[in-house]
C-alpha cells in the first residue's frame, strides 16, 4: 500500500459496518453506507481503509490514460457549491483570459469514496447537488460562463449522530444500506484496539506490512466477487421472500426491495456460491431495512409518550395551585383532526405560512470574483464588482406552546391544536429549521420536545399525548422566555418563531411577558361565542392572532 492507513483488517470488531462496505465495493450498483453511531468506534478508520479496497480507475479526463487509485475524499459541512462541484479557474482567467473548469470534489471522488461526516448537518443545497450527481453518475456545471461535465461515479459513505436531528429522507433512501454502530466493546476488545493503535502510530510502515497479505486476499476476493456478479441466479421463490418482507416492513416505494437483491447477490459472490441462498437474504435484512421500516409493533399508548426520535426530560417548573376550572384529572387521549377537514388548513397558503416567512436576503459583502471578471473581460482592471446573493438562511427555531389542560378537550380543540402543531412541524421539516415543544396542562410544564431539527413524523406520537389538569398559563411563557433569552445568548442569530396553541381559558396576566422574536397566538376555542381570553392576551403580548373557529 502507497498510502499509511489504518489497514482495513486491522480494524477490531464492527463486522456488520464492514460487510456493508464490502458488500458496496463488489456491487457498487447498491448505493453507498450511511451509518449511525456515537464516536470513537472506528467509523472514519474503516471509511478511509475501504478506499484502498477499491479497485484503479481511469480519471474523468479522457486525454489521461493512466489507471489511478481510489481516492478517499472528504466533503466537509462548509463546502461552498464550487468546491463540490467545480469551478472556474481564476489563474487561467487572470493569466490567459480564458475561460477554463476547474475540478471539485466530485471530480476528485470518481472511482472513490465521497465521505461526508455528519451527512445530517449538511446544507441543503449541497445535498441537492449531492443527490443530483449520485443519482445520474455525471456531474453537470452549467454556472459562471462555465457549460461543462463529467463522469462523477463514487461510492458515497455517510456518518451520523441521530440525536442531532433527521437525515433528509431523500437522501436517507439514496443510502443502499445503513448501519448502527456501538462502542461497546469488551475488554479484551478494548485491549486490543488500543495495542494495535499504538503499534500504527510507532511504525505505520511495519504495520501495513505485516497486514499486508491479508489486505491483498480480501481485495482479491472482492475482485472475484464482481467478476461473479454477472453469473449468479435467484429463484423466483427468494425474489417473493424479499418482496414479502419488505411488503410487511412497510417500506415505501420499491427501492428496498432492489437494493436488497443486489445486496444479498453481492453476498453470494463474497461467499463463492452460484446462487442466492436464504442466508444471502437475512445476512443483509437489518442492512437495507434499518432506516426504511416503517412497521412498529403495537404497544398500549402512555399518558405521557415519549417521542420515537427523542426522550422528553422532565419539566422541574412550579405547580399552579389554581386547579383550573375543570380541576384535576387523569388524563385523556384525543386523536389528531384529519388536517383535510381542519378550518386551519386554510391559513396554509396565507397568514399561517407568511408569519415568520422573510428570510435574509441581503448581498453578500464578499464580491463574485467569477462574475466579476466574465462581466469585465477582456478589460481589466474590472470596472465593477459583483457580489454573490446569500444562500445560507440563519438558524430558525420554531417553539410551540401547546396547551394540554381538561378544558382543550372540549368541543375538539385539542385534537385541532395537534393538527396545527403538524402543519407548523410540517413547514419547518420542509424549511430544514428547528422546534422545541412545551406542553402546559394538569398543573404543570413540561417539555416535551428538546430542541432538534424538526421531526418527518409526529402524528402518531401526537395521538397518544393526553390532556388533564389546570391551565399553567403564566408559567410556561415564563419558562418559554427564560429558555430563549439562554438560546439568544448562546446564538445572537438565532430567529424565534413562537406559537401558541391554547383555548385562553385562564384567568392569569401576561403583563411584563417578553417573548424574543414573532409570536403567534392561534386560538383553538370552538366555540361560536369564546369564553376565553385569547384575543386580550394575544394583545398583551403583542401577538399576531388566528383563531381556528373563525376559519369555518
Amino acid at each position: 500500500m502507497s498510502r499509511s492507513h489504518f489497514p482495513f483488517t486491522a480494524v477490531c470488531g464492527q463486522d456488520h459496518f464492514k460487510l456493508a462496505l464490502i458488500l458496496a465495493a463488489i456491487n457498487p450498483a447498491i448505493g453507498g453506507v450511511v451509518i449511525s453511531g456515537p464516536r470513537g468506534c472506528a467509523k472514519s478508520t474503516l471509511a478511509r481503509g475501504f478506499a484502498d479496497l477499491l479497485p484503479e480507475h481511469q480519471p474523468t479526463e479522457v486525454e489521461a490514460e493512466q489507471l489511478l487509485p481510489a481516492e478517499f475524499v472528504t466533503l466537509p459541512l462548509g463546502a461552498s457549491e464550487e468546491m463540490l462541484l467545480g469551478s472556474l479557474d481564476l489563474e487561467q482567467v487572470l493569466n490567459d483570459k480564458q475561460v477554463k473548469f476547474r475540478p471539485g470534489l466530485l471530480s476528485r471522488a470518481h472511482g472513490g469514496v465521497l465521505y461526508v461526516d455528519e451527512v445530517n448537518l449538511l446544507p441543503d443545497h449541497l445535498v441537492d447537488l449531492l443527490l443530483d450527481v449520485a443519482a445520474s453518475g455525471i456531474n453537470r456545471v452549467e454556472r459562471d460562463g462555465i457549460s461543462h461535465h463529467h463522469r462523477a461515479e463514487f461510492l458515497l459513505v455517510g456518518t451520523m449522530n441521530p440525536d442531532e436531528g433527521e437525515l433528509r429522507p431523500q437522501l436517507h433512501d439514496r443510502f443502499g444500506l445503513s448501519v448502527q454502530l456501538t462502542n461497546q466493546y469488551t475488554p479484551q476488545e478494548r485491549v486490543e484496539i488500543v495495542k494495535r493503535r499504538e503499534l500504527f502510530d510507532t511504525d505505520p510502515e511495519g504495520f501495513c506490512e505485516h497486514y499486508r497479505a491479508g489486505q491483498r486476499g480480501l481485495i482479491q476476493r472482492i475482485s472475484q466477487a464482481r467478476h461473479r456478479l454477472s453469473s449468479l441466479n435467484c429463484s423466483e421463490a427468494l425474489r417473493l421472500e424479499i418482496a414479502v418482507r419488505c411488503s410487511d416492513s412497510q417500506v415505501d416505494g420499491l427501492r428496498a426491495d432492489i437494493v436488497w437483491y443486489r445486496a444479498a447477490l453481492a453476498h453470494a459472490a463474497f461467499n463463492q456460491r452460484d446462487q442466492i441462498e436464504m442466508i444471502d437474504i437475512d445476512a443483509v435484512e437489518e442492512l437495507v431495512l434499518a432506516h426504511r421500516r416503517n412497521a412498529t409493533p403495537p404497544a398500549s399508548p402512555p399518558d405521557n409518550p415519549a417521542p420515537p426520535f427523542q426522550r422528553p426530560e422532565a419539566s422541574q417548573s412550579e405547580r399552579d395551585s389554581d386547579q383550573g376550572e375543570w380541576g384535576s384529572m387523569p388524563a385523556q387521549q384525543q386523536k389528531t383532526a384529519d388536517q383535510a377537514d381542519l378550518p386551519l388548513e386554510r391559513f396554509k397558503q396565507t397568514e399561517l405560512s407568511q408569519l415568520g416567512s422573510e428570510r435574509s436576503r441581503g448581498i453578500s459583502q464578499r464580491p463574485d470574483w467569477f462574475a466579476t471578471l466574465l462581466h469585465s473581460l477582456p478589460e481589466w482592471p474590472p470596472r465593477s464588482l459583483r457580489f454573490r446573493r446569500q444562500q445560507q438562511r440563519p438558524d430558525v427555531l420554531h417553539l410551540v406552546l401547546l396547551d394540554r389542560s381538561a378544558s382543550t378537550l372540549k368541543a375538539q380543540s385539542f385534537a385541532h391544536a395537534k393538527a396545527a402543531l403538524l402543519q407548523i412541524s410540517e413547514q419547518a421539516y420542509l424549511q430544514r429549521e428547528q422546534i422545541a415543544l412545551f406542553g402546559f396542562g394538569n398543573n404543570q410544564v413540561e417539555n416535551l420536545l428538546s430542541k432538534v431539527r424538526a421531526p418527518k413524523e409526529l402524528r402518531s406520537w401526537l395521538d397518544q399525548l393526553g390532556a388533564a389538569g389546570g391551565t399553567p398559563m403564566r408559567e410556561v411563557f415564563e419558562k418559554a422566555q427564560s429558555y430563549l433569552r439562554q438560546l439568544k445568548k448562546q446564538s445572537p442569530q438565532l430567529q424565534v418563531r413562537c406559537y401558541v396553541l391554547t383555548d385562553g381559558r385562564s384567568s392569569s396576566s401576561l403583563a411584563g411577558v417578553d417573548l424574543p422574536g414573532e409570536v403567534v397566538w392561534i386560538d383553538t376555542e370552538m366555540s361560536a361565542v369564546k369564553r376565553g381570553r385569547g384575543r386580550e392576551l394575544a394583545a398583551e403580548l403583542n401577538a399576531s392572532y388566528l383563531s381556528i373557529a373563525g376559519a369555518y
